[in-house]
């Protein structure tokens, strides 16, 4: 009966460090943003914003489009190497074969 109580106790005591040692996940809270304005300041600055970012977003597209061009010349620069080597394989197939 003594070992039973011994062990009882022993597990309730590892279970109540283990309940004791965990931490709770940190709670995030975001900041509080500036009011916005009203009215029709806020029309004119939204329509303002709207279209610089219009206009940043046209540009970055054509940045991309600059970028995407040059990697699109060196894949197919690439590619012409690849089939040159293709064929130069073929063709030391073939002499290997005859000889």
């Amino acid at each position: 009966m003594s070992a039973r109580t011994f062990f009882a106790s022993l597990a309730f005591l590892v279970c109540l460090s283990i309940a004791n040692g965990q931490t709770p996940a940190p709670i995030v809270v975001q900041a509080a943003g500036p009011a916005s304005p009203t009215g029709a300041a806020a029309v004119n600055k939204s329509a303002t914003e709207n279209a610089g970012s219009v206009a940043a977003v046209t540009k970055l597209l054509r940045e991309m489009k600059a970028v995407n061009e040059e990697t699109l010349k060196k894949q197919a620069a690439a590619l012409q190497r690849l089939e040159e080597l293709e064929k130069a394989a073929e063709q030391i197939k073939v002499y290997t074969k005859r000889g």
